[in-house]
Parts: structure tokens; C-alpha cells; sequence
């Protein structure tokens, strides 16, 4: 499997629980996995897929991020497809006849096409060897993003009782899990569960006064990186867009208010690193698998712990050092309130405001916010000191990288426009880590490319000779 990793993903080393998983797998067994944003989920399903006979079948709510997750794929070597409600009847015919020639060997499938008799009869006459239920909470009615066509997928044990099934979500309290091994059938499955821990995020609450001037600061500090800022309505992300376009910040606004035309240019946007900051309401998020956002900001602080976690979790999901900063005050509590007041039901009404009152708690903490954060999702941070909040940083730093700055620009460069010329997001043509890699180490021949993480056998052949002659020329013309 290692051999099978560095072909086709360029990676040395697995991360934690990968290896565990993979030939859990491999021996045919069923598999939960609760592993935290940016742990390496699919890589679990996508890696065995490889070494398996037949087609694995992967289900996912989420369209828009099916053709960048197949594009990844393609761009390391690896035949993927997806089916999804996008695609034109001539074209899902083209991959019917392309899965029953064995042509492919991951088909990414939204979750609606197990409610079509024609679908589950045409998968029956294909040799499937392994199914994966990707964001796994949403078959949950007790998950923050109840999907009610996942239900369609409880008959999945029956149908296929030949392949192992194997159910991955990164946010999953104890109710919802219950209700994911139910609804699945998956009693009997392997439990793995991840640290929720993410090492590579800076968090820190600053005080909600002269915010404006605060964020634009912060903003600076950021100038061409991807960045989320969270706000609590509608009008507060035009309106904050706004001052920033005003301030020189290329900056678009996305809540659920925009046509579906205009929201989806505008991730695309995004995507492609053409708009580098987005202003949203938590409408945006579910759709975007962008590794490299640097910095996620919460202008107004969120109503659950949960859903600051999974925002916060868009950032850094390549690994590398990121920030997030809640802008807190007392005096935005009026805003959640005034909601939790709407909801008839007690027992509900109850929750929320004991949910809303955790994210009050943990904004006025003089101890490790992340020690926190961990409890609440029932994990004991260890350490004492966890190295990356607000409270625990005071005059504390670590060493990162020391990579050659101008020829990372240059080869961000080069990303994009490959990237534009093939039609795909920068990210698929190689990550932000990769090129920091580059531009510490300074490759100059295939062998020392091909030992730069995230460099597979597929991305050598394609774009080796192009990122050398960038990397060479600078190499000479600065005596390095």
C-alpha cells in the first residue's frame, strides 16, 4: 500500500489511523470512521480502491464537490468518475458503458440515484467491491445536516452484501453515531475515531471593538491567500464586502439569498483562486474541499460549538499553519437569542440556549480554549500547554518551514496557470505544501522532484520538466 501511495499521491508516510483503516478494508470488514477535517478521510477508500478487483462506489451530497474530487484523481493517474443530476443523459450513458467495460474504478454517486429503481439494477450488474458513505452524519435527523435522501442508502447491506461499507464523517456526536450504525447496518463494523485536535490551527478570540479596522489588519496580513469571514446575516456580508472591495481586498459576498447561478460562480471564483475572499453566511462551506484557506474569521461568533468546529475546520485542511479569529461581544448574543426565542419546542429551546452558552464560555476563557473545545466533543487534551490558541501562544512560537518566498510566488504562479489551461482548481495541479517543499529544498533534477511530498509517478510525467526549468532558472539566476 505504501508503494501504491507514493505512485499515485507522492506521500512517504501514511497519517494516523490510515494504515489501520486501509486494511481493515482490504480484509473485507465493515468500517466507521470519525476522523477530524484535513485527517486524511479520503484517502481511506481511495487508496484500497486501487488495489481491489472491481468498482468502488463512493456516495456523496455534495455535487459540486464531485468533479474537483474526480479531477484530483484523474490528475494522479487514477480512473474516476461521478453520476450526478449536473450530467447530461448522453453523458451518464458514456459512463454506463465506460463502468461495464471496467474502465473505471471509482464512481463518486450523489446519494438521490439509490431512490431510482434503473440505477440499483444497472449497479447490480456491476462487480462493486467496496462502498463508501462519505459525510456520514447526514443520514443523522439528530446531524446538523440532515440529508433526507441518505436514507435512501439503509438498504445498502442488503443489496451488496459482498462488499464492505464503510462510513466516514468528521463531525458526529454519540446520538448521531448511533444513528449512522443503525440506519447503515453497521453493528458489526470497526470503530475508528480520530483526534479532533487540529495542531495546525492558531485560534484566539479578540474583542469585537473597532472590528472593522481589526479585520481589514488582519486581512493585510493575508493579502493573497484564500480567506472565509463567517458574518451572521445576509446584509452584514454585502455590506462588510463592500468595505473591503473599498479598501482594495478582492472580496464577494455568499449567502443563500443569491440565485443558484451567481452562488455557484462565486465558489468558483473562489475555487480557482480569482476571488481570494469570501464574505458568507454559514450557507457556504458544505460545497468547498479548497485545502490551502489560511484564515477563517467568525465576525459575528457562532450559535453552536459544532458549527464553530466545522467552520473552523475549512481552514488548513493541507496541513499547514492556519488562522481563525472569533470576534466576540456580549452584545451579539441579543441576535442568537432573539431565534432561540422563536423555537415552540421547550426541550429544544433549552438545548440551543445551553449550546449558545458553551460558545459564550469558551469566548471568555483565560485557559486553553482548545483543552475546551476538545472536552466538548468528549476528547482530554493531554498536554498542558497546547501550542496553538490565543491563551497558550503568549510570546510562544514554533519553527515553521523556511522556504524561499519569491519562489513560491513564482511557482503559485505557474499553479495557476496550468490549472487554467487544464480546467481544474490550482490545488488539483499540486498543493500549497508541495510548493513550499519546492521552494525550500530546490529540486533540480527528476529523481530530487519526485522525493518532494505530494509529487506521484502521474504529476512527474505531467508537470516535472516545467516546475524544474521555473525552479532552475531561479536557482542560477540567485546563486543558490
Amino acid at each position: 500500500m505504501k508503494a501504491l501511495l507514493k505512485q499515485y499521491f507522492g506521500y512517504d508516510d501514511f497519517k494516523p489511523l490510515q494504515e489501520e483503516i486501509i486494511n481493515k478494508v482490504l480484509q473485507q470488514k465493515d468500517c466507521f470512521v470519525l476522523m477530524a477535517t484535513g485527517g486524511g478521510k479520503s484517502l481511506c477508500y481511495q487508496l484500497p480502491a486501487l488495489k481491489l478487483d472491481g468498482l468502488t462506489l463512493v456516495i456523496s451530497p455534495l455535487i459540486s464537490l464531485m468533479k474537483d474530487q474526480v479531477d484530483a484523481l484523474k490528475a494522479c493517474g487514477i480512473r474516476a468518475e461521478f453520476i450526478n443530476s449536473s450530467l447530461t443523459p448522453k453523458k451518464i450513458s458514456e459512463i454506463y458503458s465506460q463502468l461495464k467495460n471496467n474502465e473505471v474504478k471509482i464512481l463518486y454517486v450523489a446519494p438521490e440515484r439509490f431512490g431510482l429503481e434503473g440505477f440499483n439494477n444497472f449497479l447490480k450488474s456491476l462487480t462493486i467491491s467496496l462502498i463508501a458513505v462519505d459525510e456520514a452524519h447526514c443520514i443523522s435527523e439528530w446531524g446538523h445536516d440532515f440529508r433526507p435522501d441518505y436514507r435512501n442508502l439503509s438498504l445498502l447491506k442488503e443489496r451488496f452484501p459482498q462488499a464492505p461499507l464503510i462510513a466516514l464523517t468528521a463531525t458526529a456526536t454519540r446520538k448521531v453515531r448511533e444513528d449512522i450504525i443503525s440506519q447503515l447496518q453497521l453493528e458489526k463494523a470497526h470503530f475508528f475515531i480520530s483526534s479532533f485536535n487540529r495542531e495546525n490551527l492558531q485560534i484566539s478570540v479578540v474583542e469585537k471593538k473597532q472590528a472593522f479596522p481589526k479585520l481589514v489588519k488582519l486581512l493585510e496580513k493575508y493579502r493573497n491567500e484564500s480567506v472565509i469571514i463567517y458574518c451572521f446575516s445576509r446584509n452584514d456580508t454585502e455590506a462588510i464586502a463592500s468595505d473591503l472591495r473599498a479598501n482594495n481586498f478582492n472580496a464577494q459576498a455568499y449567502h443563500a439569498g443569491l440565485g443558484a447561478k451567481q452562488r455557484s460562480s462565486v465558489q468558483e471564483l473562489f475555487i480557482k483562486d480569482e476571488v481570494n475572499i469570501i464574505v458568507a453566511t454559514i450557507a457556504f462551506g458544505m460545497g468547498i474541499d479548497k485545502p490551502d484557506v489560511r484564515l477563517v474569521v467568525h465576525y459575528t461568533y457562532p450559535k453552536t460549538l459544532e458549527n464553530y468546529y466545522q467552520e473552523i475546520g475549512r481552514a488548513g485542511r493541507d496541513g499547514l499553519k492556519s488562522e481563525c479569529v472569533m470576534f466576540y461581544t456580549y452584545a451579539d448574543t441579543r441576535k442568537h437569542e432573539f431565534f432561540i426565542d422563536q423555537i415552540e419546542d421547550a426541550y429544544l429551546r433549552r438545548l440551543s440556549q445551553e449550546k449558545l452558552n458553551a460558545v459564550i464560555n469558551f469566548a471568555g476563557l483565560s485557559t486553553c480554549r482548545k483543552k475546551y473545545l476538545l472536552k466538548y466533543f468528549g476528547e482530554d487534551l493531554k498536554d498542558g500547554n497546547c501550542g496553538g490558541c490565543d491563551v497558550c501562544l503568549q510570546g510562544e512560537k514554533k519553527i515553521d518551514l523556511v522556504y524561499n518566498q519569491e519562489l513560491f510566488e513564482e511557482l503559485r504562479a505557474l499553479r495557476k496557470n496550468l490549472a487554467m489551461r487544464e480546467h481544474v482548481p490550482p490545488f488539483v495541479i499540486f498543493g500549497d505544501a508541495t510548493l513550499q517543499e519546492m521552494a525550500c529544498y530546490l529540486p533540480t533534477d527528476q529523481e530530487a522532484f519526485s522525493c518532494i511530498n505530494g509529487v506521484g509517478a502521474k504529476k512527474l510525467e505531467l508537470f516535472g520538466d516545467i516546475f524544474l526549468s521555473v525552479i532552475n532558472n531561479f536557482v542560477q539566476k540567485n546563486n543558490l
